[in-house]
């Protein structure tokens, strides 16, 4: 058994921990590609569903079978069909899906049922419900090529699907829709996925697949992952070039992101399968290893709530430990919240500030700002200095300040300069205090 070292799994556990509180209830769907069972990584792929049911999410496990049914194809020496990026569904495609599907079932079930010890499946007692929650019609003729047995989803029932999930079970669906008169419709990974979480309104939509995510340059194979895209920015990399056929491509992926975020669905991301825990690390970690697509009308910079108390006492007291900082009880906090501005991801507040006027003075004081190392050099700083400027030109004040003893360039950098503490107003000289001998910096803002 490998040894667990406190002084890395204890921070580990605590850093993950308001991600745990964040998600729990909330609901994801989870779009797998066939390749992922191929490549040989169910049952790893399974554990982690485990951990985030464990953690309280609710789960929807949408599977696709795109190599399973080509292999089907080969062994009965049948080709494979498609047009504009579509499977063309034939007779002999459609028993090949259904083989195909009812194999997959088989083994996602089986793989949910395990419960080895030592492992996190162990004491799991997981219970997936499938059955016939989706209605699909046929995608019909398009440009003259006649799709046959491939469909497109038509209605899900989502009510369906939140009572089984209500009752603690994971929601599994294969890419199968009937009509009305029950005949059989091939459908796609993606479009059912992508159908589901819209109907259910989930927190997110993810898709574990071939492609890694969104490059900086998309002309570098090499080049970094975005692990953040604006759904305007998405829209924009869509508009104008031919649509992704290839599930190899990233805009491919890419387009159900956009279609779920305009559809309401907050957040909807795009994870490789190639990398092992690639699921929990996006959930549970503030970079991720994917890249989230959202609709940035979700203000992620905003005015502190009594909620964010404890939030704003997990950024700023280790600043407080070691002295860059000065100490602020927590009934000070919640006295002054409505002073607070506050910036967060996925629920986590990760800086905030808060703002003190001085309006006799036509001043006010910017104290406590705070990014958390783990985000620091994206920016936040700059936002919620932006935000706090904004919040004090909004009460007609000239001029802010700040008191620091360790971070003067930064504030330098951004406008401010330096002043003695005699400039400070009169109430706020009464506080100062000359041992610690923090210096003051001013930056007018008309």
């Amino acid at each position: 058994m490998s040894l667990v070292f406190p002084h890395t799994f204890v921070p580990w556990f605590r850093a993950v921990a308001p991600y745990i509180h964040a998600y729990r209830g909330e609901t994801f769907v989870i779009g797998m590609t066939g390749e992922l069972v191929a490549a040989g990584k169910l049952n790893a792929f399974v554990q982690d569903l485990a951990i985030l049911h464990a953690m309280g999410i609710k789960i929807v496990l949408v599977h696709g079978f795109r190599p399973q049914v080509n292999e089907q194809l080969h062994a009965k020496g049948h080709a494979a069909l498609y047009s504009q990026g579509m499977r063309i569904t034939d007779p002999v495609t459609l028993d090949c899906a259904q083989e195909a599907a009812g194999q997959l079932r088989f083994e996602i079930e089986a793989a949910f049922s395990q419960g080895l010890p030592n492992t996190p499946m162990a004491n799991a007692a997981l219970r997936v419900v499938s059955g016939n929650f989706l209605t699909a019609r046929p995608i019909g003729i398009v440009d003259g090529v006649d799709f046959q047995h491939s469909g497109v989803v038509r209605k899900v029932d989502a009510a369906a699907m939140q009572r089984a999930m209500d009752t603690g079970a994971i929601v599994l669906l294969s890419p199968f829709g009937f009509s009305p008169t029950g005949e059989a419709f091939n459908l796609s990974m993606e479009d059912v996925a992508t159908s589901t979480a819209i109907a259910l309104q989930a927190d997110k939509l993810l898709f574990v697949c071939e492609v890694p995510g969104v490059r900086e340059d998309e002309s570098d194979p090499e080049s970094p992952i975005r692990t953040e895209l604006a759904l305007a920015e998405a829209e924009r990399m869509l508009d104008g070039r031919p649509a992704a056929t290839q599930p190899t491509d990233v805009c491919y992926y890419l387009k159900y992101c956009v279609r779920a975020c305009q559809a309401g669905v907050e957040r909807s991301h795009i994870l490789p399968l190639a990398v092992d825990g690639a699921l929990l690390q996006e959930v549970y970690t503030h970079d991720g290893i994917g890249t989230m697509v959202v609709d940035e009308k979700l203000e992620s910079l905003r005015e502190a709530t009594p909620d964010d108390v404890g939030g704003i006492i997990a950024v700023i007291e280790p600043f407080e430990r070691d002295g860059t900082l000065v100490k602020r009880a927590r009934t000070e906090i919640e006295r002054d919240i409505d002073a607070y501005t506050v910036i967060e991801h996925d629920g986590v507040i990760f800086g905030c500030a808060a703002l003190y006027p001085y309006v006799d003075a036509n001043t006010a004081e910017m104290a406590a700002l705070t990014v958390s190392p783990a985000v620091q050099g994206q920016g936040d700083g700059d936002r919620i200095l932006k935000r706090i400027e904004q919040r004090a030109k909004a009460m007609g004040l000239s001029s802010i300040f700040v008191l620091t003893t360790r971070t003067m360039h930064w504030f330098i950098k951004r406008g401010f300069n330096q002043v003695d503490p005699e400039w400070l107003p009169e109430e706020r000289k009464r506080k100062y205090n000359w041992d610690r001998r923090s210096q003051v910096l001013v930056k007018k803002l008309f």
